[in-house]
């Protein structure tokens, strides 16, 4: 079955208290070098049949109304094309 994910970020101008604490937390861990971090999440969407342009469209629209907060949050649709692989579509 094909794959498609759903990457959602909080926009660039919008807080992320979590990215934030993360970022606090890990210099505590003894990590360094990182200089922000952002928390979003994501959906593994598994859809029947073959993966078409109008699958994708519906995708994005499930991901606009459903999956992200467009007033306070960004997506990006990809196409898995192996488990270890994702192509970007938008």
């Amino acid at each position: 079955m094909p794959r498609v994910v759903v990457d959602v970020m909080p926009k660039p101008e919008i807080l992320d208290p979590q990215g934030k604490a993360v970022l606090g937390a890990l210099p505590r861990l003894g990590f360094t070098g990182v200089t922000d971090v952002r928390q979003g999440k994501r959906f593994e969407l598994e859809v029947e049949g073959e993966l078409t342009e109008e699958v994708l469209e519906q995708v994005r629209e499930m991901a606009a109304t459903l999956l992200s907060n467009p007033v306070i949050e960004d997506f990006t649709v990809a196409v898995e094309t192996t488990p270890a692989a994702v192509e970007t579509v938008s």
